[in-house]
């Protein structure tokens, strides 16, 4: 439950590269697990799967913070008609450079925000990349220093991913790294949040971790 000194914002995540991004909007927040099964479904598309996870993970959060605006996230990498997630392994993530490579792809980040009245919205902000052609010894290299098995498409963006990149055209750069911020403001702000009226002096404030 969520108390009287407790943020009205909450981010239905515990990946640090979204609170981060969330930490910019300098609004206080707090981060719970949504505790949803990942799996995708039969014939399930990348972007389907990116919408119904973000919003299932906000769905299961909310009904634990009433009177809050809950956001969860979702990215999935599409390739042709392949979804690739997160690798979780380093043979995992060879494989997946390996089918990326000079290759195009693209990155559906999906973003929901519940509103305290039940309101919902769903929105996805695709980032089109286009992959260089990459050695093995290129793929190593890059696995070794950034370890991205957390990311979807074995990339990080925020990191050395750009290196592995020939072309990228989105919307909002924080997509790809998986929270649209941009995207995230306007939602927030329809449901009556207004980031910039809530907005603190001190942006170092780390969230809670419930």
């Amino acid at each position: 439950m969520t108390g009287p000194a407790d943020p009205v914002l909450v981010l239905a995540s515990t990946s640090r590269y979204r609170a981060e991004l969330l930490q910019r909007l300098r609004v206080p927040f707090s981060s719970r697990a949504p505790e949803v099964d990942e799996t995708r479904r039969v014939h399930e598309s990348a972007l389907d799967l990116a919408l119904r996870l973000a919003a299932e993970k906000a769905a299961a959060v909310a009904r634990t913070a009433p009177g809050c605006w809950v956001i969860g996230s979702d990215q999935v990498c599409m390739l042709g008609g392949e979804a690739l997630g997160k690798p979780g392994s380093h043979a995992a993530a060879v494989a997946q450079l390996q089918r990326l490579s000079g290759r195009d792809a693209v990155f559906h980040t999906a973003v929901c925000v519940i509103g305290p009245d039940g309101g919902v919205q769903v929105r996805n902000c695709p980032t089109e990349v286009r992959f260089r052609t990459l050695s093995p010894a290129e793929i190593e290299t890059y696995l070794t220093l950034d370890a991205p098995y957390d990311c979807a498409g074995s990339a990080r963006s925020e990191s050395l991913g750009p290196a592995l990149l020939k072309h990228m055209c989105s919307d909002d750069p924080t997509a790809l790294i998986g929270l649209p911020l941009i995207d995230l403001c306007d939602m927030l702000r329809l449901s009556g949040f207004d980031v910039l009226a809530r907005a603190c002096p001190d942006s170092a404030q780390r969230p809670a971790q419930v």
